[in-house]
């Protein structure tokens, strides 16, 4: 139930943040999202060769643990990916000047 929880509020951010800059909505909430899944994979991975390298006795057999471990992982990944996109679409983002009031000026 967390999962849902956290994914559906990941696909959420993602979409404003597209929204805001007029990006594809859908396709970023999406990409949020596998985000998520990609980064849990990675991280069960990681768990587990911390696992058999230190010998932790994690219990492979608790979904909830297993959650717990690797869901900080998670949020943290999708966190770095928003903040790389939100920081380079603040860049690019075309500032408009309203030159009515320019008009009769000398060009400098």
């Amino acid at each position: 139930m967390l999962e849902i929880v956290i994914i559906f509020y990941t696909g959420k951010y993602f979409y404003k943040l597209a929204e805001n800059y007029n990006k594809s909505k859908w396709g970023y909430a999406i990409l949020g999202v596998i985000t998520y899944f990609v980064a849990a994979a990675i991280g069960g991975v990681i768990l587990m060769l911390l696992d058999t390298q230190f010998e932790l006795n994690i219990n492979w057999e608790s979904k909830l643990l297993l959650t717990v471990l690797i869901l900080p992982f998670c949020v943290a990944i999708c966190y770095l990916l928003y903040f790389l996109l939100k920081k380079n679409w603040e860049k690019s983002v075309v500032i408009v000047k309203d030159e009515i009031q320019d008009i009769g000026k000398e060009i400098e």
